[in-house]
């Protein structure tokens, strides 16, 4: 993957999929899916500068898992794979203790 490095306070996301069957096993089609509200952190930019020029660290990090507004950001792709670039602002909250899809698929991978 190339690599991106947002400016400011901008983050570049990668969307979590949803599952596409219900627990009673019915597969939801994609044009019945609305978009997933949460995602992982890729990167993040330096963080905020005030009028001085003192610069403020952002209070999500790398691998963070996030929740965000339905229409917040813009859609990027980036070597192919599509990605969200937003601002910090735009950040509902972070999930901690959700299990990282991203993380499991590593951790297979290794055995």
């Amino acid at each position: 993957m190339a690599k991106f490095s947002p400016l400011h306070d901008r983050i570049l996301v990668r969307r979590v999929e949803e599952a596409s069957t219900t627990r009673g096993g019915i597969i939801i089609p994609d044009s019945a899916k609305d978009k997933p509200q949460e995602g992982i952190v890729v990167s993040t930019g330096k963080g905020r500068t005030n009028d001085e020029g003192k610069t403020f660290p952002l209070a999500v990090h790398e691998d963070d898992r996030i929740l965000f507004g339905k229409y917040s950001g813009t859609e990027i792709k980036i070597d192919g794979e599509d990605f969200i670039i937003m601002k910090e602002d735009e950040v509902l909250g972070i999930l901690s203790g959700a299990a990282n899809p991203a993380k499991k698929e590593l951790a297979g991978a290794k055995r």
